[in-house]
């Protein structure tokens, strides 16, 4: 392989972190148009959560990873690129499947499972915030099973779940979506400023460009950090 390619960044390899659903969305449509882009540089794709991409990044074991919220890494830049809408996963057969959107209150006292994998335990923790401001402690189960068999498991009225916009193109049988009033989550990408791989600052580059594009809503109180204008 030709090194001088390397150093422009039009080979080699660039190692991302996911937390997200590739089955549609940004993500999806990032990584298609960045591998169209770039066929000689080959995406090698992680899965994980949070915690232990951002250390993998801090250690220079991955060169980005694209995870919700805003979160804390000491010595990494972070850039807001795009937010999804909540949806509840429930049984067709469900009293609230007749709603074409569903409120935190019509969520009390339902019974929750999550999966003990990510993304169970960030789910876990979005629940009780957001039905315990209710004044609510909600029931939430974690199962030992994959994301498509909780989907499965919903299906057989073993409890309600979470799950992300980008998520509901997979379909599951007897199961169906519902939009989660107001509920906006923000999805960021987090990298280290001394990572100096060039097919990752394509990337950036790229996802910069197409976030602008989408002209995702701004949320309030997401504040990318001042290392943001790296992106470019």
């Amino acid at each position: 392989m030709d090194v001088g390619s390397i150093g422009r960044g039009e080979a080699g390899t660039v190692r991302i972190g996911i937390f997200s659903s590739l089955a549609s969305g940004f993500l999806a449509d990032l990584l298609r148009a960045y591998a169209a882009a770039n066929p000689t540089i080959r995406p090698d794709l992680i899965e994980g959560g949070p915690s232990g991409h951002i250390a993998a990044i801090q250690r220079h074991h991955l060169d980005v990873a694209f995870l919700t919220g805003e979160p804390i890494a000491d010595g990494c830049d972070l850039a807001h690129l795009w937010n999804e809408r909540v949806f509840v996963v429930l049984p067709n057969d469900d009293d609230l499947s007749r709603n074409r959107e569903i409120s935190w209150t019509d969520l009390r006292g339902r019974h929750f499972i999550v999966s003990e994998t990510d993304p169970g335990p960030e789910i876990h923790d979005y629940l009780v915030k957001h039905l315990a401001d209710l004044g609510h402690h909600p029931n939430v189960e974690r199962c030992r099973v994959g994301r498509d068999n909780l989907m499965n498991l919903v299906a057989l009225g073993q409890g309600l779940t979470l799950t992300s916009e980008a998520t509901i193109a997979a379909r599951f049988p007897s199961v169906v979506y519902r939009p989660l009033s107001e509920e906006i989550l923000p999805f960021c990408a987090i990298w280290s400023p001394h990572n100096d791989n060039p097919a990752l600052r394509r990337l950036l580059s790229l996802a910069r460009t197409m976030s602008r594009r989408s002209n995702a809503v701004t949320v309030p109180g997401l504040i990318a950090n001042s290392a943001t204008s790296s992106l470019s």
